[in-house]
């Protein structure tokens, strides 16, 4: 039996499908803006999508590794707030069971309370980044490719991949779509099978929520 991580091993731990979000990256910065067919949102196109761990996920797993997790600005301004650099960005010192690394966000050239918010979670993942969290995310190739195999099997069989998708298209709810995915990321799968279910995971999850929105527009 598999030994359960704790600690800071399990914030290196796979983040599920449906732990991981896809934003939208247009080629251009003044591209033409229309209905995305493979995120379903409204953004500049055409454009790549990258994978990435929310604040709310990413802070569930800091929980699960250490209630007692903290975070602090690594300098304040005279007001006693948090000081910023010239560039809009914010340095932090993120600590995960005694441990202490920096982290830097920034909020894209943003204003107001927003932008605070969306410069503390950027300054979170990166500093969390530093700990192992996502890193399969960050790095764009494959991690530890010519290391050597470990002995359990790091890739689930073809039938059980099969079971997966076809459970995944199946699902009714998004209850039972977000079961499927909390069984996913307990599962084996190699980094191309992840990719592969997280794509299905996305495309039932924008259906679900479509369906949502018609029988609401009917009631």
């Amino acid at each position: 039996m598999e030994q359960k991580k704790t600690g800071l091993e399990l914030l290196r731990a796979p983040f599920a499908p449906h732990q991981i979000s896809l934003l939208p990256k247009p080629y251009k910065r003044d591209s033409q803006k229309g209905k995305c067919a493979e995120c379903g949102g409204y953004h500049g196109l055409p454009a790549v999508h990258l994978s990435y761990v929310g604040h709310a996920a990413l802070t569930d797993r800091l929980l699960d590794c250490d209630p007692n997790w903290s975070w602090e600005p690594v300098a304040f301004g005279a007001d006693g707030l948090p000081l910023l650099d010239r560039d809009g960005g914010m340095w932090i010192r993120l600590t995960v069971c005694g441990v202490t690394r920096l982290g830097y966000g920034d909020a894209q050239g943003k204003t107001g309370p927003d932008a605070m918010k969306e410069r503390i979670g950027d300054a979170l993942r990166n500093a969390a980044m530093r700990f192992g969290a996502a890193l399969d995310l960050w790095h764009k190739g494959e991690l530890h490719k010519d290391e050597e195999p470990e002995e359990q099997p790091v890739s689930i069989s073809d039938s059980e991949m099969a079971d997966f998708q076809i459970a995944i298209r199946e699902s009714e709810t998004m209850d039972s779509l977000l079961k499927i995915g909390d069984s996913i990321g307990k599962s084996k799968v190699s980094e191309q099978q992840r990719k592969e279910l997280l794509a299905e995971f996305s495309k039932r999850k924008r259906e679900l929520k479509a369906q949502t929105v018609k029988e609401t527009e009917a009631a």
